[in-house]
């Protein structure tokens, strides 16, 4: 992201540039609300110190830009001022000849439709990922380069730019020239879309920030030139200018639109295509500006962004829920209020395990960073800020849970039950049709469910008196529920959840896999120790041989 958007989102962000993204405001009394703020904003603080004063990101850009948003709106939900320096750290000791002006944004194909509305002679540029610099010549040389700072004043990064072959050295004509642009670092066949940021900005931001750079370091940094504010009036001719004068990079991506649909497909070609340089957007400008001298460090009316969809976005954590699997294993999901990510709606995420919730301590309130794994599955990436209030939740103890606990609806069973006949009605088990969770749910509620096997028992007419259940629907369930009578031994065993067996051989009778030892399991092809283990305990366990007793007493084969 330029340093140009990133210096101003903390002062300038507003409720129109919470995008889908948004929230409504939260029902804090004033004192929680304070609190928050001002843990956000010191957040926010740490973030610019580290950027602006050590050329360090210790945050992704559109996570800080989301950061900013939230916090201005909550400032606006509570009537609280926002300080009166943000950009305290930014601000430089060298004034800009000419100032840097921001970059608002859009978020939306309509926004970007009104933005267009009754503009002509509208360019489009992709919005390289990189730091801002101003680059000033006299009679042709390069004298300084002045860092983006807060837009009016700068640092000294003229030392550095000499070191970089990008920068040209001198110019083509012997002119006094101020251009402004972007140093980025370089990427072979950069796609954006598959590859993401790769912290390019921040690699650029960390090399700039110190006093000398070798020349493997220098030769890896590049410049765009995206302005001359004193150049000639039209951008063709501005664009040829500086091609001319040694400035090669800005030609080929400058291209003029006259509709939205123009530039939804440069978006999406610069989105999909090989690039070098990572890019976070496209900027729309507009051909004709007021002078430069008129140019003030906030965003202009004639050039806007249009950012690509967000790589990861912040969503706020409104409960976690612990849920147990059959085998016993605790995963606990955090229900999100919505957030988009490319163009879908995330409402909640797995945190993979009880041992990395219990890492991350996330509780409701909690501000995290969520991405698509393979472009699909929801992924917690981490925590963002953590609320000031610490809600205590009810969390399963991990050695209550096992691949031999929870055969009835116990209180606090009830998670690994309903996962237990999941199991069993889906295609590992007995693939029973017209079964899936909410059928095990519904006869749950009604109390028909009191052991694993207790449907088995349950004919057309109880089931259509059971809330939830038709005639037809209950006609169905029964003749699935009957099919199950005629699954052979095989596909009984795993839907009880036995252990995987692997090659070995299995005997046609219950009775003869249960009077096997450990050694005897061990004894066969593909299983250890472990899983000989496991196999002894399955077949022994109390829980167990009473469902045995059961399917024996129906008359299953096998048992």
């Amino acid at each position: 992201m330029p340093l140009t958007l990133r210096l101003f989102l903390t002062c300038l962000l507003t409720l129109s540039c919470l995008n889908a993204n948004a929230t409504q405001c939260p029902d804090w009394p004033s004192q929680r609300a304070s609190n928050e703020i001002n843990a956000l904003q010191k957040q926010i603080d740490l973030w610019d110190d580290s950027y602006h004063g050590l050329g360090k990101s210790l945050v992704a850009d559109e996570l800080y830009d989301q950061s900013s948003a939230r916090l201005a709106q909550w400032r606006q939900c509570f009537n609280q001022i926002a300080p009166t320096d943000p950009l305290r750290t930014a601000r430089g000791t060298i004034a800009h000849p000419i100032a840097h002006t921001g970059l608002d944004k859009l978020h939306d194909d309509q926004a970007v439709e009104h933005w267009l509305r009754d503009r002509t002679d509208v360019w489009v540029q992709p919005k390289v990922d990189g730091v801002a610099v101003t680059l000033i010549y006299r009679n042709g040389l390069l004298t300084q380069a002045i860092s983006r700072g807060d837009g009016s004043q700068g640092q000294d990064w003229t030392a550095s730019a000499r070191q970089i072959a990008a920068i040209p050295p001198h110019l083509s004509h012997p002119l006094d020239l101020v251009v402004q642009g972007e140093l980025y670092w370089r990427l072979a066949r950069h796609v954006q879309a598959r590859d993401g940021s790769l912290n390019a900005r921040s690699t650029v931001a960390g090399l700039m920030a110190r006093k000398t750079l070798s020349a493997q370091q220098a030769t890896g940094i590049g410049l765009f030139v995206w302005d001359w504010p004193q150049g000639p009036a039209s951008w063709p001719e501005r664009v040829a200018a500086l091609d001319e004068l040694g400035f090669p990079g800005t030609t080929a991506y400058s291209q003029p639109i006259s509709a939205l649909a123009d530039a939804q497909r440069w978006r999406d070609h610069w989105y999909r295509s090989p690039l070098p340089f990572a890019s976070d957007g496209i900027v729309l400008r507009q051909d004709k500006r007021p002078p430069s001298e008129r140019w003030q460090a906030k965003p202009a009316y004639w050039s806007i962004a249009w950012k690509y969809p967000f790589a990861q976005a912040l969503a706020e954590v409104r409960k976690v829920h612990f849920k147990t699997g059959r085998t016993g294993r605790i995963t606990p999901v955090l229900e999100l209020t919505p957030v988009m990510l490319d163009d879908r709606q995330i409402k909640r995420v797995s945190v993979s395990s009880l041992q990395r919730w219990q890492a991350l301590d996330i509780r409701p309130g909690d501000q995290v960073a969520i991405s698509l794994a393979g472009l699909t599955i929801p992924r917690l990436d981490g925590v963002v800020l953590r609320s000031t209030e610490r809600p205590e939740l009810n969390v399963p103890r991990a050695k209550d849970f096992h691949s031999l606990s929870c055969w009835q609806p116990t209180p606090g069973c009830e998670g690994q039950f309903l996962a237990r006949l999941t199991w069993l009605s889906g295609k590992q088990g007995l693939a029973l049709s017209h079964v899936g969770p909410g059928t095990w749910e519904k006869l749950l509620r009604a109390g028909r469910l009191n052991s694993l096997l207790d449907w088995l028992t349950l004919d057309t007419q109880e089931l259509a008196n059971i809330d939830g259940f038709g005639e037809r629907s209950a006609a169905r369930l029964s003749s699935s529920f009957d099919s199950a009578r005629q699954r052979p031994f095989a596909r009984w065993l795993k839907a009880l959840g036995m252990p995987p067996t692997g090659q070995a051989h299995l005997a046609n009778s219950w009775q003869a896999l249960a009077q096997r030892n450990t050694e005897q399991w061990q004894a066969e092809a593909g299983i250890g120790p472990g899983r000989a283990a496991q196999l002894s305990a399955f077949f022994r366990d109390p829980q167990v041989l009473a469902l045995s007793e059961t399917l024996r007493a129906t008359g299953i084969d096998g048992f």
